[in-house]
């Protein structure tokens, strides 16, 4: 599961901003899921070839139903695009501990199809080899990685506290380049669910060239529509943060700077 049917959105605003709800309001449920999204900022003119990003789980989701935060981008050539694929942490309840990491992506319209991969070498369940058992936990740093692997385009969730590293498989998708990176946070839980949060910093990509850039800006948009107007964005010391169920203060199409420890 993920957003990738919107990654074309990168170079554009969609929506109207959503008005943040008064005190006492209660938001409807729904049955869909609400995202949001941090768009990066301007790279540079080279190929990038790698994007990271570090996430950790502020507050762990206190409800059964899926949350996933992950780092998006696609893949793409000097000619086209391939379609895109998104690597992150979930909090899902097939797993008894809730505990998932996710990397999977779909091929470019109007093919759509969910792109084939490598074996996963972390357990999971036949039936999907995209999201395997992973046991993060929050308040510890996780990298998240995209790079071109023996195979594929490879995604890895590194530790920082341990500083284990995991690759999750290759996608065998073409490509020799990597654009639109975002990272997003996407959840499936009643809007008057307890808060959740997590924070997204060091914002990263590798050029074709071996230059490291950062993303010094990212660009937000909010869902329109039947979904849950209670989600925001805000910037700490270390990074952006993400949160569900507080009052919203950020705006669709707000340009916020990223701190660059």
């Amino acid at each position: 599961m993920g957003i990738l049917d919107r990654w074309r959105r990168s170079d554009r605003i969609d929506g109207e901003p959503v008005a943040a709800p008064g005190p006492g309001h209660r938001h409807e449920s729904f049955g869909g899921s609400t995202s949001f999204h941090l768009w990066w900022g301007p790279l540079g003119r080279a190929p990038i070839v790698e994007v990271q990003a570090t996430l950790e789980v502020l507050v762990d989701p206190a409800v059964r139903p899926t949350y996933f935060w992950a780092l998006q981008a696609t893949f793409a050539d000097r000619q086209r695009t391939y379609g895109a694929a998104h690597l992150g942490l979930q909090s899902y309840a097939r797993f008894g501990d809730r505990r998932a990491a996710n990397w999977g992506g779909y091929a470019e319209p109007p093919a759509s199809r969910v792109l084939a991969g490598t074996p996963p070498v972390l357990a999971g369940f036949d039936d999907d080899p995209n999201t395997r058992a992973y046991p993060w936990a929050p308040g510890v740093p996780y990298r998240l990685r995209i790079f071109r692997g023996g195979e594929g385009w490879a995604g890895e969730v590194t530790d920082l506290v341990s500083g284990q590293a995991v690759v999750l498989r290759d996608l065998l998708a073409p490509g020799d380049r990597l654009q639109s990176p975002v990272v997003w946070s996407e959840v499936f839980a009643p809007c008057e669910s307890p808060s959740a949060s997590v924070r997204w910093s060091n914002l990263g990509a590798r050029t074709a060239d071996g230059d490291d850039v950062r993303a010094d800006r990212v660009r937000l948009t909010f869902p329109n529509g039947r979904s849950c107007p209670n989600t925001d964005v805000s910037v700490d010391g270390v990074g952006v943060v993400q949160s569900t169920g507080v009052v919203r203060t950020a705006r669709d199409g707000d340009v916020i700077a990223v701190p660059l420890s």
